[in-house]
């Protein structure tokens, strides 16, 4: 049987945890990564995040089979996951870390993450303007191994009721 061709995607969406259960619960995706991209440090650590000083986002990268789920899917889960419209936050997370962000790989990427942008704004289901920032993907830097599948070992697999919408 021949290995499925793969590509990579990558997003912040505020805190990382519960995004990754988002995407791993995508048929087609094959593995989910927590790290940190978009910022200017190098090897960051959890630590250098938080505090704000490196400028890298929680992200999550996603490996998915392109046979199985379309970019467009992600985008998809991505927007469901978390609440676009707030600046640098998500929830009671605040911090340049919690940025919503789109990162993409290649062209073919940037264009169907400025189209699903601009008809999510142009939709009318959001109160306030969409603060998403789609940038080029940068070094993605894998979080420490706590931190990887943090929810499965914290709560015996399960996902939180409040993330649970976001993977539909």
């Amino acid at each position: 049987m021949a290995e499925p061709r793969t590509s990579r995607a990558t997003f912040a969406a505020g805190c990382f945890w519960g995004v990754e259960e988002t995407f791993r619960a995508i048929d087609g995706v094959l593995e989910v990564a927590v790290g940190y991209t978009g910022g200017h440090a190098e090897q960051p650590t959890y630590e250098l995040v938080c505090s704000g000083q490196s400028g890298h986002a929680e992200a999550v990268e996603v490996v998915y089979d392109p046979e199985r789920v379309e970019y467009e899917r992600l985008l998809e889960a991505f927007w469901r996951s978390h609440d676009p419209t707030q600046l640098n936050r998500q929830g009671p997370d605040v911090g340049e870390q919690y940025r919503s962000a789109i990162f993409f790989h290649d062209e073919a990427q940037r264009e169907a993450a400025e189209a699903s942008k601009r008809q999510l704004e142009e939709s009318g289901k959001l109160a306030a303007p969409v603060a998403t920032v789609i940038a080029p993907a940068d070094e993605f830097w894998r979080a420490e191994e706590y931190h990887q599948r943090y929810f499965a070992k914290q709560r015996g697999g399960g996902l939180p009721g409040f993330f649970r919408s976001g993977a539909g």
